[in-house]
């Protein structure tokens, strides 16, 4: 896929450096039915970040499911800076550097998921913790957006310095090296 707009952004970084874009954080979590598998995802989430996984609790009680109110159900890790690009990168080369315009919401922001964690390089099966998917989600920003976070004086981000879907795309893929499509490739099977 090809943006339109894809020099104009650049330019536009370029003379105004409080407008270029930056991945401010990626949360990688994993959700499973709670005991000795949430152990292994902890464990798993623990080796692929290098940071100790925080635990979710469930909201609600599913009885077809086995779980109830506020028994953990799901590991997650929120990683920054350095360490939140040298993990997309990796999870990245998972999906074959390709993500799907519907990955992305209205912000700017996007998400993918990994069936299977042994798919990113460099990590090694282990019979004992077995196979886990995870969900990835991207939180892109400009500079400044820390002022409806703040806790004094916050105030919201004017239209014209929050991202749009296309400038976040044309962010990541000058960055990351991604390709965007619009729909999944057809896979050819050989027998």
């Amino acid at each position: 896929m090809s943006i339109e707009n894809e020099k104009v952004y650049a330019e536009n970084w370029k003379a105004y450096p409080m407008r270029e874009p930056f991945v401010s954080k990626v949360v990688v979590d994993i959700c499973t039915s709670g005991g000795e598998e949430l152990n292994r995802a902890n464990t798993i989430l623990e080796q692929l970040t290098g940071q100790t996984p925080i635990q979710s609790k469930a909201h609600q009680t599913i009885r077809d499911f086995g779980i109830r109110k506020k028994d953990p159900i799901a590991v997650r890790v929120t990683l920054r800076h350095g360490r939140a690009d040298e993990f997309l990168r990796r999870a990245m080369k998972a999906k074959d550097n390709v993500l799907l315009l519907k990955n992305w919401d209205e912000d700017g922001n996007f998400a993918f998921g990994i069936s299977e964690h042994i798919d990113i390089p460099d990590v090694k099966y282990d019979p004992a913790l077995g196979v886990q998917g995870m969900n990835i989600t991207v939180c892109v920003e400009r500079p400044g957006y820390r002022i409806k976070r703040r806790r004094r004086q916050k105030a919201k981000v004017p239209y014209r310095h929050r991202m749009t879907p296309e400038e976040s795309m044309v962010f990541v893929k000058s960055k990351f090296g991604i390709e965007i499509l619009e729909k999944e490739r057809e896979r050819t099977y050989l027998f």
